[in-house]
């Protein structure tokens, strides 16, 4: 895996994956070109388990019609402002079981997210499950 960020100006640069997407990063407090380097590590966290999430879920024919993840973190105090505890929390809708969803999660937790796996080096990761209502016609 290669990725390059250079330099635009200011505090932005341009992030080009192997694959050759371009994000800009703004690593300046406001964010307002771009989301930040630690905001970009907790999006790929949250992508990352709702990729192993969803793939369970499927292996298990779990009817589910959408997941949505979110990360809320704590940074260290000084540098380097590691993170330090990092709550998920999941968002599933469909009629999907509440065990296959904790089984799922674990499962991504504690095996699966190679990104998770490497962030609880410095941080305590814990999760929250909450299931969406279907509306009639088939969208949450």
């Amino acid at each position: 895996m290669r990725v390059v960020a250079t330099w635009k100006s200011g505090q932005q640069y341009d992030g080009v994956s192997g694959s050759g997407r371009h994000v800009t990063i703004d690593a300046d407090a406001a964010h307002t070109a771009g989301p930040g380097p630690m905001e970009m590590v907790l999006m790929g966290l949250c992508a990352c388990t709702s990729v192993d999430v969803i793939s369970i879920l499927a292996k298990k024919r779990e009817p589910f019609t959408g997941l949505r993840v979110t990360a809320e973190a704590e940074q260290a105090a000084e540098p380097p402002r590691v993170f330090t505890s990092i709550r998920l929390t999941y968002r599933v809708s469909g009629n999907v079981s509440e065990k296959a969803m904790r089984d799922a999660v674990g499962l991504s937790k504690d095996k699966y997210c190679s990104v998770s796996k490497m962030l609880e080096k410095t941080a305590s990761i814990d999760f929250a499950i909450e299931h969406e209502e279907s509306s009639p016609g088939g969208s949450a």
